[in-house]
């Protein structure tokens, strides 16, 4: 699995995409028109590390279209963060969550260390039921970001201390049970958020879909990969969350996290990458599924940054017809980052913006 695979393909093979989903006029949820329709849904889904280059490869790898290619509106956004050019995921989630730029290492506030409001909290505010899911720990960079506060992403029992005291989370799949259970001061959290109504489970399939909170524990750190351990947990749970939430009157927020895009991307690692982001894709194709029949719900799709600084190059004896992966780096770059657009209100994603920008153009969506 951690063997870098390099992948060769002809340029016809590339060509022949298979058919994917693909948003229709005739749909119920076609694109808004009008830009003062007001979404009553948002889910927001982030390709951790996954830029333009992660896209092509895994069409070219899989070969066929990726579902999020078939999405109408598309934008490019800038990932800088505070006082790097090249952001790391607290800085980088922290822009998407509450669309302040800060420092890297930081989650949930501004550079001068003030506490920010994120998305996650200000949906909840306005009545919505809130949850993430994620292939990573729920105290990891990305997820954080939405709830807690922190000068340093790696205090991860002070993020799970903030999570387990939040009232605006209602539900959450992921990694992570050690910082909540075996912390260095013996504190048993979820036992105090069983006694706030939370229900805890260890597993997608002992869920029971009448609790008003939950979260599901699917490893005592990181989930395993795609291929190894983890399975479609995440279209699976992706699907119960949206299920769950929907019957919520006033609507809810879902953020989703294909988390390990970027550690393929750390590794250099091809193979990983494409299973990665083929489980992600599978993700969007069950959110689009959702929105299309709903009708009231946009969709985003975006990253935090790229890793690996990922091209796609010549095969070998000067090949043109055949591709290679090449990784550059084994770190983040400050490429920018694409932004996926489906819904009501969709059509304000478009062009080229700061990922900050993400933020306000959410929240005046949803008329807020």
């Amino acid at each position: 699995m951690k063997t870098i695979i390099k992948y060769f393909f002809t340029f016809g093979l590339f060509l022949s995409f298979t058919a994917c989903v693909s948003p229709s006029g005739n749909e119920k949820n076609s694109t808004a028109k009008n830009e003062n329709v007001v979404a009553k849904n948002i889910i927001f889904m982030i390709g951790d590390g996954m830029s333009y280059a992660q896209i092509q490869a895994a069409e070219t790898a899989l070969n066929k279209r990726l579902v999020m290619n078939s999405m109408p509106v598309t934008g490019n956004v800038t990932t800088y963060s505070a006082d790097k050019l090249i952001t790391d995921s607290g800085a980088g989630g922290t822009a998407l969550a509450t669309g302040h730029k800060t420092n890297n290492g930081m989650i949930g506030m501004r550079a001068d260390s003030t506490a920010v409001e994120s998305l996650l909290e200000i949906f909840a505010d306005a009545g919505k039921k809130t949850g993430m899911i994620v292939s990573c720990g729920i105290t990891h960079a990305t997820p954080a970001a939405f709830v807690a506060k922190d000068v340093n992403r790696n205090n991860y029992e002070a993020i799970a201390a903030d999570i387990a005291d939040s009232e605006k989370l209602h539900y959450f799949v992921g990694g992570g049970r050690d910082h909540f259970q075996k912390r260095k001061d013996g504190v048993d959290l979820l036992s105090k958020m069983k006694e706030k109504g939370w229900q805890i489970f260890d597993d997608l399939n002992e869920i029971d879909v009448q609790s008003e909170r939950f979260g599901v524990f699917v490893a005592d750190e990181h989930p395993g990969s795609a291929a190894d351990g983890r399975g479609d947990m995440l279209p699976k749970g992706t699907a119960l969350l949206l299920k769950k939430m929907s019957t919520n009157p006033q609507g809810f927020f879902l953020m989703v996290e294909g988390s390990q895009i970027d550690w393929a991307g750390h590794n250099n690692d091809s193979a990983y990458l494409v299973q990665e982001m083929a489980d992600f894709d599978a993700t969007v194709a069950e959110v689009l599924a959702f929105a299309q029949h709903d009708g009231e719900t946009l969709v985003i799709i975006t990253a935090d940054h790229e890793t690996g600084g990922l091209t796609l190059v010549r095969g070998a004896n000067k090949d043109y017809n055949k591709v290679r992966f090449h990784f550059s780096t084994r770190s983040h770059t400050s490429l920018s980052v694409p932004v996926y657009a489906y819904g009501p209100g969709a059509e304000r994603f478009s062009g080229a913006y700061d990922n900050t920008d993400i933020f306000g153009k959410v929240l005046l969506v949803a008329g807020l």
